[in-house]
Protein backbone atom coordinates (compact mmCIF):
# COMPACT_ATOMS: atom_id res chain seq x y z
CA UNK A 1 0.00 0.00 0.00
CA UNK A 2 1.25 3.46 -0.89
CA UNK A 3 2.38 5.82 1.85
CA UNK A 4 -0.23 8.39 2.86
CA UNK A 5 0.14 11.86 4.30
CA UNK A 6 -0.65 11.56 8.02
CA UNK A 7 -3.22 13.94 9.46
CA UNK A 8 -1.97 16.59 11.83
CA UNK A 9 -2.89 15.70 15.44
CA UNK A 10 -4.07 19.30 16.03
CA UNK A 11 -5.41 22.30 14.10
CA UNK A 12 -3.10 24.37 11.90
CA UNK A 13 -3.29 27.28 14.34
CA UNK A 14 -2.92 25.18 17.51
CA UNK A 15 0.78 25.88 17.98
CA UNK A 16 0.49 29.67 17.72
CA UNK A 17 2.17 31.98 18.58
CA UNK A 18 5.22 29.71 18.46
CA UNK A 19 4.51 28.25 15.00
CA UNK A 20 1.99 30.10 12.87
CA UNK A 21 -0.98 28.59 11.05
CA UNK A 22 0.13 29.62 7.55
CA UNK A 23 3.50 27.94 8.00
CA UNK A 24 1.77 24.77 9.23
CA UNK A 25 -0.62 24.77 6.27
CA UNK A 26 2.21 25.07 3.74
CA UNK A 27 4.64 22.81 5.61
CA UNK A 28 2.19 19.95 6.06
CA UNK A 29 -0.08 20.34 3.05
CA UNK A 30 2.58 21.22 0.46
CA UNK A 31 6.03 20.09 1.64
CA UNK A 32 5.15 16.89 3.51
CA UNK A 33 2.54 16.00 0.94
CA UNK A 34 5.13 16.48 -1.80
CA UNK A 35 7.63 14.16 -0.08
CA UNK A 36 4.88 11.56 0.34
CA UNK A 37 3.87 11.60 -3.32
CA UNK A 38 7.46 11.60 -4.58
CA UNK A 39 8.39 8.71 -2.27
CA UNK A 40 5.50 6.67 -3.66
CA UNK A 41 6.64 7.45 -7.20
CA UNK A 42 10.26 6.55 -6.38
CA UNK A 43 9.44 3.09 -4.98
CA UNK A 44 6.64 2.16 -7.38
CA UNK A 45 7.52 -1.03 -9.23
CA UNK A 46 10.68 -1.65 -7.16
CA UNK A 47 11.43 -4.16 -4.41
CA UNK A 48 10.85 -1.35 -1.89
CA UNK A 49 7.18 -1.11 -2.73
CA UNK A 50 5.06 -2.32 0.17
CA UNK A 51 7.88 -2.13 2.72
CA UNK A 52 7.69 -0.29 6.04
CA UNK A 53 9.38 3.14 6.05
CA UNK A 54 11.80 2.10 8.82
CA UNK A 55 12.84 -0.96 6.84
CA UNK A 56 13.42 1.25 3.79
CA UNK A 57 15.52 3.80 5.69
CA UNK A 58 17.60 1.35 7.72
CA UNK A 59 18.59 -0.61 4.62
CA UNK A 60 18.80 2.34 2.25
CA UNK A 61 21.10 2.50 -0.75
CA UNK A 62 22.38 5.99 -0.01
CA UNK A 63 23.09 6.59 -3.69
CA UNK A 64 19.35 6.38 -4.40
CA UNK A 65 18.73 10.10 -3.98
CA UNK A 66 14.99 9.97 -4.76
CA UNK A 67 14.26 7.48 -1.97
CA UNK A 68 16.85 9.04 0.34
CA UNK A 69 15.42 12.57 0.04
CA UNK A 70 11.73 11.74 -0.11
CA UNK A 71 11.79 8.78 2.29
CA UNK A 72 13.64 10.95 4.77
CA UNK A 73 11.25 13.82 4.20
CA UNK A 74 8.25 11.55 4.74
CA UNK A 75 9.61 9.98 7.95
CA UNK A 76 11.13 13.15 9.44
CA UNK A 77 7.97 15.21 9.10
CA UNK A 78 5.77 12.38 10.41
CA UNK A 79 7.90 12.38 13.57
CA UNK A 80 8.01 16.19 13.73
CA UNK A 81 4.23 16.67 13.90
CA UNK A 82 3.87 13.99 16.58
CA UNK A 83 6.45 15.43 18.99
CA UNK A 84 4.69 18.80 19.14
CA UNK A 85 1.49 19.69 20.96
CA UNK A 86 -0.44 22.83 21.88
CA UNK A 87 -0.17 21.56 25.47
CA UNK A 88 3.58 21.03 25.16
CA UNK A 89 6.56 22.64 26.77
CA UNK A 90 8.04 22.19 30.19
CA UNK A 91 10.50 19.39 30.85
CA UNK A 92 10.46 15.61 30.55
CA UNK A 93 10.19 13.40 33.61
CA UNK A 94 10.77 9.77 34.52
CA UNK A 95 13.26 7.59 32.68
CA UNK A 96 13.77 10.08 29.83
CA UNK A 97 14.63 12.88 32.26
CA UNK A 98 17.10 10.54 33.99
CA UNK A 99 18.71 9.65 30.65
CA UNK A 100 19.04 13.32 29.67
CA UNK A 101 20.58 14.15 33.04
CA UNK A 102 22.98 11.21 32.76
CA UNK A 103 24.11 12.33 29.30
CA UNK A 104 24.17 16.12 29.77
CA UNK A 105 24.10 16.83 33.50
CA UNK A 106 20.86 18.82 33.40
CA UNK A 107 17.90 19.65 31.21
CA UNK A 108 19.27 23.16 30.66
CA UNK A 109 22.55 21.74 29.36
CA UNK A 110 20.66 19.37 27.04
CA UNK A 111 18.60 22.33 25.80
CA UNK A 112 21.82 24.22 25.08
CA UNK A 113 23.34 21.27 23.16
CA UNK A 114 20.16 20.66 21.17
CA UNK A 115 19.80 24.36 20.34
CA UNK A 116 23.43 24.49 19.23
CA UNK A 117 22.96 21.44 16.98
CA UNK A 118 19.91 23.08 15.39
CA UNK A 119 21.46 26.53 15.15
CA UNK A 120 24.81 25.45 13.73
CA UNK A 121 23.46 23.13 11.01
CA UNK A 122 24.59 24.91 7.85
CA UNK A 123 21.85 25.26 5.27
CA UNK A 124 18.93 22.85 5.48
CA UNK A 125 18.61 19.94 7.88
CA UNK A 126 17.46 18.64 11.24
CA UNK A 127 18.61 18.37 14.85
CA UNK A 128 17.79 15.19 16.76
CA UNK A 129 17.65 13.60 20.16
CA UNK A 130 18.29 9.90 19.65
CA UNK A 131 18.14 6.88 21.93
CA UNK A 132 20.58 3.98 21.68
CA UNK A 133 19.85 0.42 22.68
CA UNK A 134 20.14 0.35 26.46
CA UNK A 135 18.71 3.84 26.92
CA UNK A 136 21.63 6.22 26.36
CA UNK A 137 20.57 9.43 24.59
CA UNK A 138 22.57 11.61 22.20
CA UNK A 139 22.07 14.88 20.33
CA UNK A 140 23.18 15.18 16.71
CA UNK A 141 22.16 16.84 13.45
CA UNK A 142 21.85 15.79 9.83
CA UNK A 143 21.77 17.57 6.49
CA UNK A 144 18.80 17.93 4.16
CA UNK A 145 16.26 15.13 4.80
CA UNK A 146 18.79 12.62 6.15
CA UNK A 147 18.12 11.11 9.57
CA UNK A 148 19.91 8.83 12.04
CA UNK A 149 17.99 5.75 10.84
CA UNK A 150 19.98 5.86 7.60
CA UNK A 151 23.34 4.09 7.25
CA UNK A 152 26.26 6.24 8.42
CA UNK A 153 24.21 9.31 9.37
CA UNK A 154 24.43 11.16 12.67
CA UNK A 155 23.94 9.43 16.01
CA UNK A 156 23.07 6.05 14.60
CA UNK A 157 20.34 5.66 17.20
CA UNK A 158 16.57 5.96 16.96
CA UNK A 159 15.33 9.56 16.74
CA UNK A 160 12.78 10.40 19.43
CA UNK A 161 12.76 14.19 19.00
CA UNK A 162 13.55 16.23 15.92
CA UNK A 163 13.36 19.84 14.82
CA UNK A 164 13.16 20.87 11.17
CA UNK A 165 15.58 23.73 10.45
CA UNK A 166 14.82 24.04 6.75
CA UNK A 167 13.77 27.64 6.11
CA UNK A 168 10.28 26.52 5.07
CA UNK A 169 9.72 25.47 8.70
CA UNK A 170 10.06 28.98 10.12
CA UNK A 171 10.78 31.72 7.57
CA UNK A 172 7.29 33.26 7.33
CA UNK A 173 7.29 34.03 11.04
CA UNK A 174 10.96 34.24 12.01
CA UNK A 175 12.73 35.19 8.74
CA UNK A 176 16.46 34.64 9.34
CA UNK A 177 16.09 34.36 13.13
CA UNK A 178 16.55 30.62 13.38
CA UNK A 179 17.66 30.74 17.05
CA UNK A 180 14.34 32.38 17.99
CA UNK A 181 12.44 29.60 16.23
CA UNK A 182 14.51 26.94 17.99
CA UNK A 183 13.78 28.51 21.37
CA UNK A 184 10.07 28.72 20.54
CA UNK A 185 10.07 25.02 19.65
CA UNK A 186 10.73 24.13 23.29
CA UNK A 187 7.33 25.63 24.15
CA UNK A 188 5.48 23.06 22.02
CA UNK A 189 7.47 19.85 22.60
CA UNK A 190 5.17 16.96 23.52
CA UNK A 191 7.37 15.30 26.15
CA UNK A 192 4.82 12.54 26.74
CA UNK A 193 5.22 11.43 23.12
CA UNK A 194 9.01 11.80 23.25
CA UNK A 195 9.04 9.64 26.40
CA UNK A 196 6.88 7.03 24.68
CA UNK A 197 9.33 6.94 21.79
CA UNK A 198 12.21 6.71 24.26
CA UNK A 199 10.73 3.64 25.94
CA UNK A 200 10.03 2.00 22.57
CA UNK A 201 13.48 2.80 21.21
CA UNK A 202 15.69 1.77 24.10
Amino acid sequence: MAFQLPDLPYAHNALEPHIDARTMEIHHGKHHNGYTNKLNAAIEGTDLEGKDILDILKNLDMSNSAVRNNGGGYYNHSLFWSVMSPDGGGEPNGALADAINDAYGSFDEFKSKFSAAAGSRFGSGWAWLCVHEGGKVEVCSSANQDNPMMPGIGCGGTPILGIDVWEHAYYLNYQNRRPDYVQAFFNVINWDEVSRRYEAGK
